[in-house]
């Protein structure tokens, strides 16, 4: 029997690190002494089917009913207990490409058949609803679909988002939206795509933008007969969360916008310095956009999976290769955590590609 694994979380823990990171997938730690007040902390409560001021928490925040909330282990967590509920082995499920590699792992772990739509570079890695309504068919049960797009951060409009839901619609499939970067969108931020009707099943967490990763505070938005569902497949994973984790869950919610606030400064700051880099820098290129903690840069004339293991080797400097994505070519570099470093890991990126 073949041992399923990621071979993406098992390189970005065994080798993504590095002096000058820019292998980073969201911001940096939150302090936890800038919480303020915190509440008191029991080892055990109360928690038959989620711990119900978290899910109270989480539906205030989108709008939504709290039956309708499932609370899970960061956005990985959620998605896996999304996909085990949704579908059976054999199922066919449409996936954008390129794709969050530990997403297609999951589906390939459940037995999924995995069929790709997709979003291209020259396109702007932009979702084009025609080429999912030519990759659909009948047989299949599920479109996934990642807002911001990971790894490009290119936003979907909740236009194009709903035209997706239609064509799910008429086949009888769903759609899964992993929202876990959404709130980068720091200006005018889109509602969730939970609120464009009952097919749409949407992941997300507080690890991306809110620097709390540790707590793995996740949850899905499902329509409540599906989240009842979802509870009880979860009674096959796990009995019930790290309770001290759900407190200060509730505790961020509380002071969710002041947390995301202090962030915001060094993304911004950050990004700044990537349009720089790739205003001066030769032989690289990538999607602008004016949102998210990632961006996905592609080399013109080298194979990145050799650029960047010299780049760990001889300066130090991490980022991830676009292989886990589906794209060799290209790699992934994170923003958000030290704006200092990321600009010297930009630096010696520049450096490298001078001497390809």
């Amino acid at each position: 029997m073949r041992h399923k694994q990621s071979e993406y979380m098992h390189w970005a823990k065994t080798q993504g690190r590095a002096r000058y990171n820019l292998a980073t997938s969201g911001v940096g730690a939150f302090p936890l002494s800038e919480l303020g007040r915190l509440p008191p902390l029991e080892i055990n409560g109360d928690n038959s089917y989620g711990y119900a001021p978290l899910k109270r928490a989480i539906a205030e925040r989108h709008g939504v009913d709290a039956d309708c909330v499932v609370t899970a282990a960061g956005t990985s967590g959620a998605n896996y207990l999304a996909l085990a509920t949704l579908l059976d082995a054999g199922d066919e499920v449409l996936i954008e490409h390129p794709a969050y590699g530990l997403l297609v792992d999951a589906l390939e772990y459940v037995g999924a058949v995995v069929k790709r739509f997709a979003r291209t570079h020259e396109g702007g890695y932009a979702v084009e609803a025609e080429a999912v309504r030519r990759a659909i068919t009948p047989r299949t049960k599920l479109i996934v679909v990642t807002n911001l797009h990971n790894p490009s951060s290119v936003l979907t409009e909740e236009s194009v988002l709903r035209e997706i839901g239609e064509i799910a619609r008429s086949v009888g499939a769903r759609v899964l939206v992993d929202e876990v970067y959404l709130d980068a969108v720091y200006q005018n931020t889109p509602r969730t795509s939970f609120h464009l009707g009952p097919q749409f099943v949407v992941t997300s967490s507080l690890t991306k933008v809110y620097g709390v990763s540790g707590l793995r505070c996740g949850w899905i938005l499902a329509e409540a007969e599906l989240a009842r569902a979802m509870w009880r497949m979860n009674d096959v994973f796990a009995a019930t969360p790290v309770h001290p984790g759900e407190l200060l869950s509730v505790a961020v919610f509380e002071r969710l916008d002041a947390v995301r606030e202090r962030f915001r400064r060094i993304v911004e700051a950050d990004r700044k310095v990537l349009a720089e880099f790739l205003d001066r820098t030769a032989g690289v290129s990538a999607v602008r956009t004016e949102w998210g903690t990632t961006s996905f840069l592609r080399l013109a004339a080298a194979d990145a999976g050799q650029f960047l293991a010299r780049l760990r080797a001889e300066r130090e400097t991490s980022a991830v290769p676009g292989r886990f994505f589906g794209a060799p070519e290209c790699f992934r570099v994170g923003m958000g955590v030290n704006s200092e470093m990321f600009a010297e890991g930009l630096r010696r990126v520049q450096e490298a590609l001078c001497v390809a």
